[in-house]
């Protein structure tokens, strides 16, 4: 090796030297072993409990809301305090109306409830039911002491908006109900929302402030859609749980409204209290695009998501079914 070779190396090692040493000093700056590092992360998901929250899902919906070029469709005038149609085959909002005020939700809350329990379903799959589980008017008719699985008590809890299921679900949960709602909270955290807020797991309200927004029932029933018994149960019109040794038969018809009477409804939930008046968050597939309708606060919202359908259907150039 003549002698500029050498030198050159040399020169060049000398350089890597020095990034080394300077990479050294800035990691100690950034990073210091003695000093606490704040996580990005929410706290509950870096001090994981109770596999309350397993990841982050922050599928949030694109705003493309151009009314000018919904020039031969007039949308419809709605008795509903909030609402909002979402394409998630177009990712294009269809219909928006106040869809970010926090408003009471009453048995919406539900979808929670059922995404909560699947993520968290008892190994030995046995729910004892409880005297305290037995709350509301809204009932699948539970009996103390009986012993269901989780599928049977989803189908109560969707289908006859049963509390006593959403209450057996919940205090069954590692932890208790206590827990059970703190898991709620956490998951909408997870989605990245801001502006829900559980309470309980039925959705009956009087015992803390419960809300969300229209824009956060569409985010949340998306990522509820992705569980294949949620979307199957939601989707069934009536089902028998035939009787067993620890409980009794159960005969069980869904409430959703347009389930039987607008073609392409596959579910979700219904809701009411007097608070929240008529809620309801439906899920269409029809002519190869799925649709998320919610409202909330509404007079007559059968009536009112059959218009929103069919005109979220009309500015896309779709003739809607024919219909009850």
């Amino acid at each position: 090796m003549d002698k500029n070779k050498f030198l050159y190396a040399l020169y060049m090692c000398a350089i890597g030297v020095v990034l080394f040493l300077g990479i050294l000093v800035t990691q100690e700056n950034l990073f210091p072993k003695n000093k606490n590092v704040t996580s990005p992360l929410p706290s509950f998901l870096t001090f994981i409990k109770n596999n309350q929250v397993l990841s982050l899902d922050l599928w949030l919906p694109y705003w493309i809301y151009d009314k000018s070029t919904y020039k031969n469709a007039v949308a419809p005038e709605i008795s509903a305090r909030s609402a909002l149609v979402y394409d998630l085959t177009t990712g294009k909002v269809l219909f928006e109306k106040n869809s970010k005020e926090r408003l009471p939700m009453a048995s919406i809350t539900k979808i929670m409830t059922a995404i909560i329990g699947l993520e968290n379903q008892k190994k030995d799959d046995k729910y004892l039911v409880t005297k305290d589980d037995l709350v509301g008017e809204d009932s699948m008719w539970l009996s103390e002491g009986e012993i269901l699985t989780l599928e049977e008590l989803l189908y109560g809890l969707m289908l006859h908006s049963g509390n006593d299921a959403a209450e057996t679900i919940a205090s069954n949960y590692s932890g208790g109900r206590e827990k059970f709602t703190e898991a709620m909270n956490n998951k909408v955290k997870a989605l990245g929302l801001s502006d829900t807020n559980f309470t309980n797991p039925t959705g009956l309200e009087g015992d803390g402030k419960q809300y969300t927004t229209a824009y956060d029932l569409l985010v949340i029933t998306k990522y509820a859609m992705q569980f294949t018994l949620f979307r199957k149960i939601v989707s069934t019109f009536d089902y028998h749980i035939p009787a067993t040794e620890t409980h009794k038969e159960y005969f069980l018809e869904n409430e959703t409204n347009l389930l039987t009477s607008y073609p392409g409804v596959f579910g979700v939930k219904t809701g009411y209290t007097p608070e929240a008046g008529l809620c309801l968050v439906t899920y269409l597939h029809y002519n190869r695009h799925e649709i998320i309708g919610v409202i909330l606060g509404s007079d007559n919202r059968r009536e009112e998501m059959k218009e929103l359908l069919d005109y979220g259907l009309k500015i896309q150039g779709i003739k809607p079914p024919a219909h009850g």
